[in-house]
């Protein structure tokens, strides 16, 4: 039934937009995805009618599909399942953990695991995180990175701070990316924090991660950093 309903929704045009801006080419970070060309509120609307009732073997079943929408949907009904059923959380968050290889785009790990993985761990141990960052997938590395996001909204930025240094000398413009986000967050929150971290690191960070870290500074501090 939800593969007919996402199936039904395809958009050709949009599904050749998005193959190009999740780079699905070859040698791509995305490469062999297949889009159908859903939007993000469409696969909301589907996910929400039918995450109450669907098992944990169905999402399973979507989430290793080789159709983008098809594991985005299953992912978004476990953030449902997870903010509306609090028995379930357990599960849900050692679902995610065995199913890291279908967590397999910058979207997908960015729309659930702050979510769902992140908030499990707000009060537990994380070593899992040190587990997932020194990981050789690029997709795990990013989930560790995201999962310390509600981590910094209750204003506890160490393993942000621990992880953005373990990825210092990473070679992948997307975790460049995800870490100058995560830090540019904490700046948000505390800005010493922040420029403690770029005091020490700036002179090794990659270009992307210090542009996305310092957006919020004033101008003159950016352009310092920059310099620098």
């Amino acid at each position: 039934m939800i593969k007919n309903e996402i199936k039904s929704l395809a958009d050709p045009i949009r599904a050749k937009h998005s193959q190009g801006f999740f780079k699905t080419g070859p040698g791509e970070y995305g490469e062999g995805d297949i889009f159908l060309g859903l939007t993000m509120p469409q696969i909301r609307v589907i996910a929400k009618k039918h995450f109450k009732e669907i098992s944990l073997s169905s999402v399973q079943e979507l989430v290793g599909s080789k159709y983008h929408e098809f594991r985005m949907c299953a992912l978004v009904m476990l953030v449902y399942k997870y903010e509306k059923f609090a028995s379930q959380r357990k599960e849900i968050y050692d679902f995610f953990l065995r199913n890291t290889k279908y967590i397999n785009n910058w979207d997908l790990v960015d729309v659930t695991i702050p979510k769902t993985v992140g908030y499990y761990l707000v009060d537990k141990d994380r070593s899992i995180l040190y587990k997932l960052v020194r990981s050789s997938d690029l997709w795990e590395k990013r989930i560790a990175v995201l999962a310390t996001f509600p981590f910094i909204r209750n204003n506890d930025f160490d393993d942000c701070i621990t992880i953005s240094e373990i990825l210092l000398k990473d070679k992948h413009d997307l975790i460049h990316k995800a870490v100058g986000w995560m830090l540019r967050e904490i700046g948000k929150r505390d800005e010493t924090v922040l420029t403690k971290f770029l005091d020490k690191h700036v002179k090794e960070m990659p270009r992307t991660m210090l542009r996305y870290s310092i957006e919020r500074l004033e101008e003159s501090k950016r352009k310092e950093y920059l310099k620098r």
